[in-house]
């Protein structure tokens, strides 16, 4: 694990309103650290946007302290702020009559000066950005004409050549189809370890955040910051209780949450491989649960042939049914659970 670059002790956070300052969120204390993909985790309205904005100084703090590299946050100047840290927020991007190239190129200005004029060490930062986000061949193109998934592609290329240690991002992979979430996730993890930059990012996407994060930020209104590995957190029990209250499971064999199920009805499934463990998703989809020792009516064995997936159903007075699709499982058990 990398060294702690970021740290917050105490940190209060909120926002002007009609009446004072509304506090959202308080006590937070954690460290991000160097060479790391940080992932921050919570429900909408508990305040990630909100410490996302206050960690890159576009908000003031209500309390506590942020250091980076050791120094507090508030003696960085505006200058070297822009050469510290690069954001991409969720906006979208609704610029028009710019190229993509001439979009990424702002993140240069920090080192422009004036006249904003890029050198060819500028240009050639620019188009290792475009390369890394695999823009490239997008580099001529009008911002405005396209679709919201590249746009977000082109503010991060813009991050990259502002070549900063540090890298912000306010869900990243919101207006993404999934292998682009993929894809962009792994990115942002490569650019973390390669590359020894701190990536930090806001996210709904749990299920890829607990498989490429290095680390997790649990924010939860009651518990406030709970940090780990995801491994960790999924040992000591914190994504169990992550969605307390809601019809969702964190299994703990697989690090992965499931829509939790209220079966109606129970059968004996037994077997193995992808047809067993496809067979238990479709059964508890449907309200049929298929873990008790005494099943009410049904047993099921599933079998991963050399021709594929194939079902044998024993009813209670000894019929035997064997199917070899999903569909026509689902279909059998309705009708001998129902007789």
């Amino acid at each position: 694990m990398g060294e702690p670059i970021i740290r917050i002790e105490g940190l209060a956070i909120g926002y002007p309103a009609r009446r004072g300052v509304r506090t959202v969120a308080e006590g937070l204390s954690a460290d991000i650290r160097r060479g790391e993909l940080t992932c921050l985790l919570g429900a909408n309205g508990v305040g990630k946007s909100t410490l996302l904005r206050t960690l890159s100084a576009f908000q003031p703090k209500l309390g506590g302290r942020v250091t980076v590299d050791g120094r507090d946050l508030d003696d960085y100047s505006i200058g070297r702020q822009s050469r510290l840290f690069s954001v991409v927020l969720t906006e979208r991007c609704t610029i028009r009559n710019m190229s993509v190239t001439e979009l990424v190129g702002l993140g240069r200005s920090p080192y422009t000066g004036f006249w904003g004029r890029l050198t060819s060490r500028d240009k050639a930062i620019v188009d290792r950005a475009l390369r890394q986000v695999g823009i490239h061949h997008l580099r001529g193109r009008m911002v405005h004409t396209l679709s919201d998934g590249e746009r977000q592609k082109v503010m991060i290329a813009k991050a990259l050549a502002q070549e900063t240690p540090i890298i912000y991002l306010d869900e990243p992979t919101a207006f993404l189809d999934y292998p682009s979430k993929v894809e962009m996730m792994q990115l942002l993890h490569d650019i973390a370890v390669r590359t020894a930059k701190t990536v930090f990012l806001s996210t709904h996407d749990v299920e890829l955040a607990l498989q490429l994060a290095d680390t997790v930020w649990l924010m939860d209104k009651l518990r406030g910051l709970t940090v780990g590995t995801p491994e960790d957190l999924a040992l000591n029990g914190s994504l169990e209780g992550f969605f307390a209250g809601r019809d969702v499971c964190f299994d703990r064999g697989t690090g992965l949450f499931t829509v939790g199920s209220h079966p109606r009805v129970f059968v004996s499934l037994t077997g193995s491989g992808a047809p067993l463990s496809m067979a238990r998703k479709a059964l508890m989809r449907n309200g049929v649960g298929t873990d008790a020792p005494a099943p009410d009516r049904l047993s099921i064995h599933a079998e991963d042939t050399t021709h594929g997936a194939v079902y044998h159903l024993t009813s209670i007075d000894g019929q035997v049914t064997t199917v070899t699709t999903i569909a026509d499982l689902l279909r059998a058990v309705g009708q001998l659970i129902s007789k």
